[in-house]
């Protein structure tokens, strides 16, 4: 007889089946919505493209005044975990969240090594997509949403939500990783080579793909920074958003500082920021890839972070590797 779980893990594959069909264009009838049971959150209002830049511009401050939409309060608690994933994704993609929950996301790969995992989204203005996402995290419980739109300029919100839910409810934790929903971990190497369980707890520790570069000019460019908004010639050093490692205390720093620190919607050259305003050193560190990698075994086996690995490609990487361990480079 099949378990709860997996019966509310099928529910929620065919809800989510037809969500995406309801979005492309094929919307189900009333009746069907009806038999919804979650509750339906009024959105907030409708943004358009360049609304997001306008506020940014007039607001000397962020205060961060968000409400979670969906919280994992108890997650924490119990043993403090050696390591949180923060995990940023968007709401349409619930294969990228199952495909790391089976493999380098699995809270239980290390059974003396206590690990969370935690998804990060906003509002968005399709309530379906709200609908799915919530059912979702009855059945997982590792989701968090605040009530600012989800789009791609408000991906530093997503970060610093993290960094808040952190300092607020896992202020134990001794490591923080933030990263994708793209990107494929090498779980072996993050836990036991970098972080390493037994080794003395490092502060104001901070890691990844480290960046010395300046704004883009250019508006068509996807990276762009207008001038007013950030009128520097140069960016301080700051990690690749696609994956970096911090010790627990930092995510509290950077939580507070963000409450004083101009919004920029670049997430990581944001990060970047808070980390020069409170003296925090970035250790570069080449195993974290911001780009994709042909799969090899023994290439991936001397990395950490790989980028743009679709969910197919991730579970096909983990199964690999976890069924090799024994093959010698």
């Amino acid at each position: 007889m099949p378990s709860k779980v997996s019966c509310l893990y099928m529910l929620t594959v065919v809800c989510w089946a037809s969500a995406l069909w309801y979005l492309s264009g094929s919307r189900p009838s009333t009746a069907y919505v009806g038999q919804m049971t979650f509750t339906v959150r009024k959105p907030p209002p409708r943004l358009s493209k360049n609304d997001t830049f306008s506020n940014i511009r007039t607001r000397s401050l962020n205060p961060h005044n968000f409400k979670f939409l969906i919280n994992e309060a108890k997650k924490c608690e119990g043993t403090p975990p050696f390591l949180v994933l923060l995990i940023s994704t968007n709401h349409k993609e619930f294969d990228a969240r199952q495909a790391i929950r089976e493999t380098w996301g699995d809270e239980n790969t290390f059974g003396d090594v206590r690990i969370l995992t935690l998804f990060l989204l906003g509002f968005n203005t399709e309530p379906v997509l709200n609908q799915m996402v919530e059912q979702e995290s009855q059945i997982f419980h590792d989701i968090l949403v605040e009530d600012f739109v989800d789009s791609y300029h408000n991906l530093t919100l997503k970060t610093i939500m993290g960094m808040r839910w952190v300092s607020t409810y896992c202020s134990d934790a001794r490591y923080v990783m933030k990263t994708d929903s793209d990107i494929f971990i090498n779980m072996d190497n993050l836990v036991f080579n970098l972080l390493r369980p037994n080794a003395k707890l490092r502060r104001r520790f901070f890691t990844g793909h480290v960046i010395n570069g300046g704004p883009i000019r250019d508006v068509r460019n996807k990276w762009f920074m207008p001038r007013e908004l950030y009128p520097d010639s140069r960016y301080p050093p700051f990690c690749s958003g696609t994956g970096y490692v911090f010790s627990g205390d930092v995510a509290e720093l950077v939580y507070k500082t963000s409450l004083h620190t101009r919004l920029l919607h670049l997430e990581d050259v944001y990060v970047g920021l808070c980390l020069r305003k409170l003296g925090i050193h970035l250790f570069q560190n080449t195993g974290f890839n911001h780009w994709k990698m042909t799969y090899s075994l023994c290439r991936y086996r001397k990395v950490l972070t790989v980028h743009q690995i679709s969910p197919e490609e991730i579970l096909r990487i983990w199964n690999d590797m976890s069924n090799k361990k024994h093959l010698k480079c």
